[in-house]
């Protein structure tokens, strides 16, 4: 029929290459952020979402945790060893953990003379630290913060 766009044949068609994909190994990178950007960049988000935003610093948080989970070795026990990881990352400056809270010497989140806790970040790190180590649910509060005077962070799970 004149008019009829005929599909292409072979003799139209371009020839199809298949690229090989490369796989690229991710290596690690790290950035250095100081205890006060952690702190303008907090300050930044409650000023345009309120508290809301700690909601969203939580999750952030419990996200780095599964990438923390992944350095440690399959035969390492999880709490002792993200310990090691918190501190060599310089979330903390050591942690302790107990059977259901963990005290904090150090937090890069604290920001003494803050009004209220500002450990957000670290309070999902520790949440998901303990669900991936109890493989149960766990959420924790700080109950208490260096940001508004305490000598310690301490978090503390909360009842389900």
């Amino acid at each position: 029929m004149p008019g009829r766009v005929k599909p292409p044949g072979p003799e139209n068609r371009p020839e199809t290459f298949i690229v090989p994909v490369r796989v690229l190994l991710q290596v690690a990178r790290f950035v250095r952020i100081s205890q006060n950007e952690f702190t303008s960049v907090r300050k930044l988000y409650e000023s345009v979402m309120s508290y809301a935003c700690h909601g969203l610093f939580f999750r952030e948080g419990s996200a780095l945790a599964d990438e923390i989970a992944k350095e440690v070795e399959e035969e390492e026990d999880l709490l002792p060893a993200a310990r090691k990881v918190l501190i060599s990352r310089g979330w903390v400056e050591d942690v302790t953990f107990g059977e259901r809270e963990a005290r904090v010497r150090g937090s890069v989140e604290s920001a003494p003379g803050a009004e209220s806790e500002t450990c957000h970040r670290l309070r999902g790190i520790l949440s998901r630290l303990y669900e991936l180590s109890t493989k149960s649910r766990a959420r924790f509060a700080e109950v208490e913060c260096a940001s508004t005077g305490a000598k310690e962070c301490v978090f503390s799970q909360e009842e389900s």
